[in-house]
């Protein structure tokens, strides 16, 4: 039987750890309580730290040969996943308790769950920029309220909530899919590029369940988390806009691993320059003051975009290209030569016919191309039909169906 992982600090949160442990058992859950405090002495644990302290790479005195905390807690940290990716399918679901400390201790672990394994992270600092927590990962974050220091009025229901959420998910499971499987791809979409992605979905969604994700940093790192597990077929990458922001300092970067996953697993992929028109980042009065006098289109409140100039489209051409170079695996790039996104289009702000052909260009010097390798240029915008429909059929073509 798999059980669900109470994990904490139990140096500083063993009362705490025990009584959502308690409510866990009362709702009829296999519970086990495990210990990561470093310079933890409670032996009541169900898996102790000593225990987790072992997992790591250099042996448990990489963690307790540390007087300072901070150090302990890092290499805890590193413990705590290595640990995890053993007792993988012993876990059932986890939920952590903390301050921002434990917060960092516990969620990298949770990051090696699968997506779809319930996690809970209760935490005084669940309503603040939790991106770095979370990453591209389905883990709950739940605001503590008060300090997660000792068992009050407040946090006993704070806690016993988290507790039973996590019950919930444990004991009701969701019906099976009553529709036929199908094999699963991702694709990325923008606000800008969403004609385009619906249009391929329409043409695909017979033969494929399609995941979409937003690219918006944390989209793209999470569709590629599921291309390094294996659970996608195919990628059909429109929007790579986050390259963007990755090379220009916007707040919707993916990070250097942006196609790492793709040529990682060699696994088929139809790719275009969806978006790359833009920058993105929030309200006006946050725009950088280098980059206050370009030409900058205001989506809404919260997101301000501007436009990508001629040397920067060079850049990322060059930058894609290569990341493309290193894909073995069947890949086909798309190039709408009309418009790469919906306001880069005659007659819209972002129509940069000079700025695009530097992008063109680019991946045209950049890209080796092979027989399994193909840059593919067409007279289309991004959003044109016979754009969408040369993606679908590019897709179908390299998946050999």
């Amino acid at each position: 039987m798999t059980s669900a992982y109470v994990v904490g600090t139990g140096d500083t949160k063993f009362e705490e750890l025990s009584y959502v442990k308690s409510v866990l058992q009362q709702a009829g859950v296999a519970v086990k309580l495990v210990d990561i405090g470093p310079l933890s002495k409670q032996s009541g644990a169900d898996v102790t730290a000593g225990k987790v302290a072992t997992f790591h790479p250099e042996g448990a005195d990489a963690v307790f040969r540390e007087t300072d905390r901070g150090r302990a807690l890092a290499a805890m940290t590193i413990a705590f996943e290595k640990f995890v990716d053993a007792n993988r399918a012993d876990i059932a679901g986890m939920i952590g308790l903390g301050g921002s400390g434990n917060t960092a201790l516990v969620t990298p672990g949770m990051r090696r769950l699968a997506i779809g394994v319930p996690k809970i992270m209760v935490s005084t600092v669940g309503s603040g920029n939790v991106a770095p927590y979370v990453g591209p990962n389905d883990i709950a974050m739940m605001y503590s309220v008060v300090d997660i220091a000792g068992i009050n009025s407040i946090s006993r229901v704070v806690l016993g909530n988290a507790a039973r959420f996590l019950a919930g998910a444990l004991k009701f499971g969701l019906p099976p899919a009553s529709a036929r499987e199908l094999p699963n791809i991702g694709l990325t979409m923008f606000g800008v590029t969403t004609p385009c992605v619906n249009q391929v979905i329409e043409r695909l969604k017979g033969d494929y369940e399609c995941f979409v994700f937003h690219a918006t940093g944390v989209g793209g790192q999470t569709m590629e988390k599921l291309v390094d597990s294996g659970r996608f077929v195919g990628v059909v990458d429109v929007t790579t806009t986050e390259v963007a922001d990755l090379l220009m300092g916007g707040v919707m970067s993916a990070g250097e691993d942006r196609l790492g996953a793709i040529a990682r697993t060699r696994i088929p992929y139809v790719g275009s320059c969806g978006a790359l028109d833009m920058v993105n980042f929030g309200g006006i009065e946050t725009v950088p003051e280098k980059y206050r006098s370009r030409k900058l289109h205001v989506h809404n409140a919260q997101v301000t975009l501007m436009r990508t100039t001629p040397d920067e489209n060079r850049q990322m051409g060059e930058w894609i290209g290569n990341k493309l170079n290193a894909c073995e695996g069947p890949v086909r790039f798309l190039i709408p030569e009309k418009g790469v996104s919906i306001i880069d289009v005659e007659g819209m702000p972002f129509h940069d016919p000079v700025a695009d052909q530097a992008l063109f260009e680019a991946l045209d010097r950049t890209v080796r191309q092979t027989a399994n390798r193909k840059l593919i240029r067409l007279p289309f915008a991004i959003n044109d039909q016979a754009f969408s429909d040369a993606l679908a059929e590019q897709f179908v073509q390299v998946m050999g169906r």
